[in-house]
């Protein structure tokens, strides 16, 4: 954490919250972005996925404040939230992701008293790089750390998780919590999102590089097709388990099961795409070790075109950025994330980007009239204290 960023923090704090007898000392935390290579939309039906960590990071400053009440302030919205009941706030939507965390603490029984929060991040916002999950982690982790919590980082995740699908309202996967609770630097992590068994993989591919192009479309999962999109999963599950009782999860059937199950159109369609996921992911991971860049990116392009057709949560701009980027001879590209806007992730030889990128913002905008930014990354280490 930069000097500036912690001042800035610090500054908050003391602006923004009078003095109280019992404030404690300012602690410094800072949580991840993420991005997943492969694996989108299976973290909800069992399926494996392999995220990484990334170098855009959320900050945050806390401390005791002996008052039992919680005061909170963002200064990327430059808003104050304070308050001693755990409601859901219409007017602050950025507090909810915090007073989740605090909801789902407490009903473990961990222990939390009143606190002083200010955060700050360049985790672009609404872009799919999991700037809410930053959040959720980063407060458990910090909470965790000032009140002596005896908790894992996995325990954490899943919290972090809790508080997004119960108090947010948010049917969110494990995936993005999960890989910013426990990423290491350098490393992919290829998680089982059923059984929670994870291991690292470090991602070398020379000459090719990965980075993103943010559509500028934004997207709210809870305002998205989001939640309706795991509701069919859930359903197609359910059906399929009624013929083979042993299938728990989508990604534990097969294509024979699916057929015969019983599906909606749109419930076939939804199961289609996890299981081609699977093979998808595998192949993936697979071609990495091989450092078989050329296999990765056609995996991404099959990736996006059941994101696209079968799973329906692409939309008009990303399918164009991938599409022009396929047509610019670049090696893979797909959307991320939980679609309907967000980002790109573009998989490529290294040093073509910049040109690249300028050719295809002038065409980008007269076609949409958006302008399109492209982010640049390295794979980063995950949930931190900064001392």
């Amino acid at each position: 954490m930069s000097l500036s960023i912690r001042e800035n923090l610090s500054s908050s704090l003391s602006h923004t919250f009078p003095e109280a007898p019992g404030l404690g000392p300012i602690r410094f935390f800072s949580a991840p972005g993420r991005v997943n290579i492969i694996g989108e939309h299976v973290d909800y039906a069992g399926g494996l996925v392999f995220p990484a960590a990334i170098d855009f990071r959320t900050h945050f400053a806390i401390r005791t404040n002996g008052l039992g009440t919680f005061r909170l302030y963002s200064l990327d919205f430059k808003s104050e939230f304070v308050t001693k009941e755990l409601t859901y706030s219409e007017e602050k939507p950025w507090a909810n992701y915090i007073l989740g965390v605090i909801s789902e603490a407490l009903k473990l029984g961990l222990k939390i008293e009143g606190f002083d929060l200010a955060f700050t991040g360049n985790i672009p916002q609404g872009a799919g790089l999991s700037s809410s999950a930053a959040v959720e982690v980063g407060v458990a982790f910090s909470l965790s750390k000032i009140f002596d919590w005896e908790i894992t980082k996995e325990k954490i995740a899943v919290l972090a998780q809790a508080a997004e699908n119960h108090f947010v309202g948010v049917n969110c996967g494990i995936m993005d919590q999960f890989v910013i609770a426990v990423a290491k630097p350098s490393s992919c992590i290829s998680l089982n999102t059923e059984s929670l068994e994870y291991s690292y993989h470090n991602i070398d591919l020379p000459g090719y590089e990965f980075y993103l192009i943010d559509s500028n479309v934004p997207h709210s999962l809870k305002e998205s097709a989001y939640n309706d999109r795991r509701k069919e999963v859930e359903s197609a599950t359910s059906k399929c388990n009624k013929i083979s009782p042993e299938v728990q999860t989508l990604s534990q059937a097969d294509f024979s099961l699916i057929e015969k199950a019983g599906l909606t159109p749109a419930e076939f369609k939804r199961a289609t795409h996890i299981l081609g996921e699977r093979s998808r992911a595998q192949n993936v991971i697979r071609s990495l070790k091989d450092k078989n860049a050329e296999k990765v990116g056609e995996e991404l392009y099959s990736c996006h075109e059941s994101l696209s057709k079968n799973f329906q949560v692409s939309c008009e701009e990303t399918d164009f950025i991938v599409e022009w980027f396929r047509s610019e001879y670049a090696l893979g590209a797909r959307m991320i994330g939980g679609g309907f806007g967000g980002c790109v992730l573009v998989l490529d030889k290294e040093g073509r980007s910049s040109s690249l990128f300028s050719k295809f913002e002038k065409e980008y905008f007269q076609k949409f009239g958006l302008n399109a930014k492209i982010y640049k990354f390295s794979i980063s280490e995950g949930v931190r204290e900064d001392i």
